[in-house]
Formats: C-alpha cells, structure tokens, sequence
C-alpha cells in the first residue's frame, strides 16, 4: 500500500482528484480503489515541548533558571492534532511505501519529516520515501508532478535547516523573552516583553524610523528655475546646478541652504542669453517586471488597494487552496520553469474567462514573445506565483480576492508584451555664467505598460526626481542643437524645505524586510543579504507584522505604522544586537548554508547557544524605562520549593547558582541534541 502524506486536507483533496476513481473517504484519509491511502497533517501535528515538559520548576518565569537549553529535544504532540496523529501512525504502520506531500518549502518538508521520525518508521522503509513537489492544485499539474517524484533523502538539508531554524527561535525568543519580561514586571510592567530574532528587529526599524522622525530638523534650500525660450517661442524649464564655488554654501546633499546666492542667481539670469552646451539622446527600454513571490505581490496590494501583508496572504491561501486559480502562494520565487511556457495560452483563456475585464490584456499578448522569466536554472523548490488554467466566474470571488487574482493576472499577461520603450533627453545650457539643465522622457511604445491603470502609466513624466537639484521630467524638449541661443524669459526663486523619513506604511514595511541590506551596517552582512531572502520569510513576514500589532508594540495611524510607547522603551532596553537586523539576517544566510549543505547543524547551533549566555547576562542588568503598566499578567506563586533552591539545566539535577548564570557544562550543545537533529532529518 502507498501512502501518501499531504501538508493539509486541501492538498489532499487535490491529489485524489488527479488519481483514479473510485475513492472512498474515511476518517483521516481517502482510500483509493487500488488499496492506496492519501492521508494528511494539519499543519505542524507536532511541536516543541513547553520549558515545564523539561521540567515542571520552569512553568514559573524565574531568572535563575536561564538560559534553558534542553539536553534532549523533544516535540509532543498537538492537542488539537492528536486524532489525526494517530490515524497516521496506524496508516504509516500499515504502508509499504510513503510519498511526502508536505508544501515545497523547508516547513513543508519538516512537517511531514518529523511526523515519520515520530512514527520510528524503520531505517529501509524510511530509505525510501518519496517526495512529491506540488506548486499547482489543478489536477492536469499534480499528474506531472507525480510522474517526476523523488528520493525524500534528498531533502534531509533543508529539513535540518527548517528543525535548526524551530530550535534556534525556541531558545532565544523562549529565554529572552522571559529575561526581559521578568526585568519589565521589576519596572512594573505587567505585560508580556515578546523579544524575537525577526519580530524585533522588524520593531527595531519602526522604532528607528520614528526617531528620526522625531529628531528631524527642517531647513530651507533654494532652487533656481530658468524658463527658456527658442527663437519660435517653444519653451523648457531648466534648473541651477551650483558650482563648486558654491559649496560653502550647500548642504550635504548639495542644496543650497543660502537664500541671498539664490536671489542673486534668479535676478541675474532674467532676459540673458542661454547657450546650449551639451545634448544627450537615448534611447531606452524597461522590460516587464518579472510574476510576483509573496512579498512583490504583497507589496503591490498594499499600493494599490492598501491592503495590509495579512489580507493578501490569507485570500492567496483561498485562491490557491479553495478556488485553484493561483499557484501556490507562499513562494519566495520570480521565475517559471519553461515547461509552463507551454500551458500560456490555456492560461491566458481561462483568465480571460475568469475575468472578462481582462480580455483585451488577453487580446493583445503575443504568447510567442518569451520574457526572462522563464528560467529553469532559477527556479528552486517553487516557483512565481501565476494564475492556473482553471476556470471560475470572479463572480465567485470576494472583492479582495478578485483585487489579487487581477493583479497576479496582469503581472503574468505582462511577460508577453514588448518592453516599453522610451527616449531620455538631456540639455545642458551655459545662462550667466552659470549650467543649466533640463531633461525629458518621451515614451515611444507603451509595452507591458499597456496593462497599467492610467494613473500608474504616467511615464515618471512630470515627476520630482529624489535628488532636489535634478529637473523634473518634463514631456518633451523643443528641437535644440549644441551652440543654439535660446533667451531666459522668466526665472523663479523656490524656497523649499528638507522633509523627514515617511513614517512606515504596510507597503514599504514589507519592502524594508525583503531589502533589509539597506539597514545592515556591516558591509560583509550587507553583501551576504544581496542574496538572501531578507528579514523572515515570505511565510512568515505577515504574521510577524501582526505579532507586533497584538503585543501592542506597533498601532496604525492611518496608513501609517508608528511604534508604540512599549515598542520603544523595549528596544531601548535591549542591546543593539538583539534589535539590528545583522544577527538574524547572519541566521538566516547560516540557514540557507544548511539547505545548500555547507553548514551543519551542529555548528549553526553551537555559536547560538555561547552567545545566549552572555544575552541573558546582559538581561539581567537591563532597566527598561517608560514601558506603562502594560496589560495585566498572573504570575504563578513562587512554590516553597521554588524559593529554597534554583535548578539547571532540563533533565539536570538542581544545582545552586546567582541569577543569569550557568556552569560551564550547560554552556556546550550537548551530543545528545546533535543526535536527535541527526535521528529527525535522515529519512
């Protein structure tokens, strides 16, 4: 009997469909004719044991019992989950062959993994399992996909990165945030101080960001504009570009911060001559962007239709699992593997379909033209998010649901549209001794920019560029050659003001966690995040978002995202560390060495646990401040045990010892942890 384990019911109802008929559903699972079994997890069925499953004195929070490091990991069971646990004990029990069909991703893989490590499958049968990768619930994908399964050995790294990564995050954000917990109740704060590898750099950004804010201090610059005219009366706008000479009188980003220079420029330049001295024409083309991962799409919506990081995951999960017209949708991936090539015009029909909205998008796709996109050799476990090829009336669909299936649409009709192409235009003029200079973008052919609403598709024209003493983009420039006498008809002095960081919205949040390197001071780390995910994962960036807003550590101001009084005296309290996105972006590079097998678990586990030693330390010295009262919490009463003696380590006898303190013994992951990371992931 082949049993086949999915991630969740939804996937398992998928693969049924795309199997022989007659099925027959049971309690757990779908019995196939042949005597073949689909069964499912529900999620994670099992999870790490509470610090009181290591030993009953940790249920209460007591600063002489950190760090806690358990010699021997366990997990237990979901109590929610424990009949589905069961029954797939018995069918994994019963089967001669298991297929793993948990989510392409490093959780999807552990999931299934622990579960078969939990059933102490035997080391042959355990030798041979499969592992069936899924992206699209449509039927006609999941018959592909069962036709190309492979050894699950294969993905023993990845495992080992997802059970390295749940280990890490129990002991540091398990024993950190009990340490400052226990420091704010000192201070009288009676809530939870929630201290994460993820959440709270992400708070510490906000934090930073209002700061900023806060500190921020105005200050005037002066811009000069000359309006030019040619001997036909055509006009352009060009704009002062100080010397060098002029530098005493500029600010760092080179405005110029003294009115009466200004003034004096404005004055002189009226009515004078304007030469031109340099002309610059260029051609230029912008390809279409590539189809969505979770975090582009996410950020879009937000732009879009301000819809926060949360909304999108759980309708994609709808579109994906309910509906089947997305593929899936936690995906980290940009590109298509280039046998979907194939599939474009079924899919293009079915939108069309879907969407009659979209039909002239559909009309007007050239589905011969191929973008880079399609790339196998970027493709990884999963690949862009894409509509499929299934056909459902958007009527069906709730507004935001219908919202993210436009766009996800848009974006992929987008890769069968010519680039869009433009011609950049740069004049530079000599006007009272003084450069001048105006630019232009003329648009040539829309392309995929076709597919914008026309509020988007402005072309950048007329736009301020970032740089204060750049011209704004004007249309287009009258005929000009080098040498050509245009007159100074009008000039105006504008008095302008230095603005302050925009405050965070759910948008440029989620572009902070996917671009994290921009915050990274460490010019090695900066270089390593180029080519890492970020801060968090596409799975996870929306609930960490959330966490925060329910600790009340972040609050929403209209669209804007500001941190709380809280949030703040709780970064103020922690080390720098512990609230810079160097250490987790150093974890999650370590990680993904694991999944690439060149890093083992033991030696992304080893530093981890010497440097939570010296946090914890570092913890009990802490003193948050400004924190308010919090929400109540009820601490358990100190038994008389509990008073009369600390204890060590899990599974350790009691040993006496100062608060934020530990024997040298605790401070070595033990032979035992490397076993059971060894026992979880060879299967």
């Amino acid at each position: 009997m082949i049993l086949y384990i999915a991630e969740k019911p939804s996937m398992a109802r998928a693969i049924a469909a795309a199997l022989p008929k007659p099925q027959q559903k049971d309690t757990g699972c779908i019995r196939l004719a042949n005597g073949d079994v689909i069964s499912w997890c529900v999620g994670h069925l099992l999870e790490q044991a509470e610090p009181q499953d290591y030993n009953p004195d940790y249920k209460r929070w007591q600063a002489d019992h950190l760090p806690i490091i358990p010699d021997k990991w366990q997990l237990k069971a979901r109590q929610s989950a424990q009949q589905q646990l069961t029954i797939l004990q018995k069918l994994i029990k019963q089967a001669d062959q298991l297929i793993h069909a948990g989510d392409p991703d490093r959780e999807g893989q552990l999931l299934v993994d622990e579960v078969i490590a939990w059933c102490k499958v035997p080391a042959a049968k355990r030798h041979n399992v499969k592992r069936l990768l899924i992206n699209d619930l449509n039927a006609a994908a999941i018959r592909q996909a069962l036709k190309q399964l492979q050894p699950n050995k294969h993905f023993v790294p990845l495992s080992t990165s997802a059970l390295a990564r749940s280990r890490a995050d129990w002991l540091y954000g398990l024993n950190m945030t009990r340490a400052y917990t226990l420091r704010g109740k000192l201070a009288g704060y009676q809530g939870v101080l929630s201290v994460g590898r993820v959440q709270t750099p992400l708070l510490g950004l906000v934090v930073r960001r209002d700061a900023e804010i806060a500190d921020f201090k105005s200050v005037n610059y002066y811009q000069v504009q000359a309006e030019l005219v040619n001997d036909e009366g055509a006009g352009l706008t060009a704009v002062w570009q100080p010397s060098a000479a002029c530098e005493p009188y500029q600010d760092s980003e080179g405005r110029v911060i003294l009115r009466a220079l200004a003034a004096k420029v404005q004055q002189a330049i009226k009515g004078q001559p304007a030469e031109v001295t340099a002309l610059q024409q260029q051609d230029k083309k912008h390809y279409a962007p590539l189809p969505y991962s979770l975090s582009a799409l996410q950020i879009d919506a937000a732009r879009a239709h301000g819809l926060s990081a949360q909304q999108v995951l759980d309708s994609c999960q709808q579109l994906y699992e309910r509906h089947k017209l997305i593929t899936y949708p936690r995906s980290d991936n940009r590109y298509l593997p280039t046998a979907h090539f194939a599939e474009a015009d079924k899919v293009g029909r079915a939108v069309a379909a879907n969407m009659p909205s979209l039909q002239a998008a559909f009309d007007g796709a050239n589905l011969q033209l191929k973008s880079k996109a399609w790339d196998d050799s970027k493709v990884e476990a999963h690949h862009a998010i894409i509509p499929t090829a299934k056909i459902l009336s958007a009527e069906r669909l709730t507004a935001t649901e219908q919202k993210l299936y436009g766009l996800i649409a848009r974006q992929y009709f987008m890769q069968f549209y010519p680039a869009c192409c433009f011609t950049d235009t740069k004049a530079e003029f000599r006007l009272a001794g003084g450069c001048f200079v105006a630019k232009a973008r003329q648009q040539t052919e829309a392309g995929w920019k076709a597919l914008l609403p026309a509020k988007i598709n402005s072309g950048n024209q007329g736009q301020h560029p970032v740089n204060d003493n750049e011209p704004p983009l004007q249309h287009s420039l009258p005929a000009l050659v080098v040498g050509q006498q245009l007159r100074c008809s009008d000039s105006q002095l504008l008095e302008k003001q230095t603005q302050p960081p925009a405050p965070f919205t759910d948008a440029t949040l989620l572009s902070a966690m996917t671009g994290i390197a921009r915050y990274v001071t460490d010019p090695q780390i900066k270089r390593v995040l180029k080519d890492t995910d970020g801060l968090g994962t596409e799975a996870t960036r929306s609930g960490i978002i959330e966490l925060l807003f329910k600790r009340n550590f972040l609050k929403r101001e209209g669209k804007n995202i500001r941190a709380t009084i809280a949030g703040k005296a709780l970064i103020a309290a922690l080390p720098p560390e512990a609230s810079l996105p160097d250490m987790t972006a150093r974890w999650e590079a370590a990680l993904n060495d694991i999944c690439q097998r060149q890093l083992s678990y033991q030696a992304f586990m080893q530093p981890l646990t010497d440097n939570l030693h010296r946090l914890i330390v570092q913890a009990g010295a802490a003193n948050p401040q400004g924190l308010g009262a919090g929400k109540p919490v009820k601490w358990p009463a100190k038994s008389t045990k509990q008073r009369q003696s600390a204890k060590g380590t899990a599974g350790r006898p009691a040993v006496k010892k100062k608060a934020y303190r530990r024997s040298p013994a605790a401070q070595k992951v033990s032979k035992a942890n490397i076993a059971t990371a060894n026992t979880q992931t060879s299967v």
